[in-house]
């Protein structure tokens, strides 16, 4: 079974919670160094941005974006969720044509953070991808906590629950 679909979906729905929430803070809030991997919700959101550029121009076999994995791509957040809408299609209608036999291949990427060429195979790639953006929402989350008192839900299940299995 090809979840990927699916998770490309999910990703898409998270990030749609996590940005209403994000946009529901004042700006000092949200650009507030809390002591997350990247400081704030606003360098986490940007990082996201940033890793789905580099990989799905891997995936894509293109030339990465010339970006250090902490760099800002846009300084508020009205851009940066346009830009991470625009992402999130583009990653749908990447992964709703995946077939088996691309899942099954590798493919040759250089790294971000050093010049060092790497040949993977391209599925447990694809499920780092989506589980990178979990996990550094999950900081948003926590930071979102932190904040408000309260985050927004984003259990993959409760997604499955609200759009079905074939989401």
């Amino acid at each position: 079974m090809n979840a990927f679909p699916m998770l490309a979906r999910y990703n898409r729905w998270a990030n749609e919670r996590v940005y209403d929430a994000a946009a529901a803070l004042p700006d000092a809030d949200y650009d507030a160094d809390l002591g997350a991997a990247f400081g704030s919700i606003a360098a986490t959101l940007n990082h996201l941005v940033v890793g789905d550029l580099i990989w799905l121009s891997r995936f894509a076999g293109t030339p990465a974006p010339q970006l250090s994995l902490d760099s800002t791509v846009a300084e508020d957040l009205p851009t940066l969720r346009q830009m991470r809408q625009t992402l999130d299609t583009e990653i749908v209608t990447f992964a709703d044509q995946l077939t088996d036999a691309a899942i099954g291949a590798t493919f040759s990427y250089t790294r971000a953070t050093s010049p060092e060429t790497l040949t993977e195979p391209i599925a447990p790639a694809l499920v780092h991808f989506f589980n990178h953006q979990t996990h550094h929402r999950g900081q948003v989350h926590a930071m979102l906590t932190r904040l408000t008192g309260e985050a927004p839900a984003l259990d993959l299940i409760y997604f499955s629950r609200l759009h079905g299995a074939a989401a």
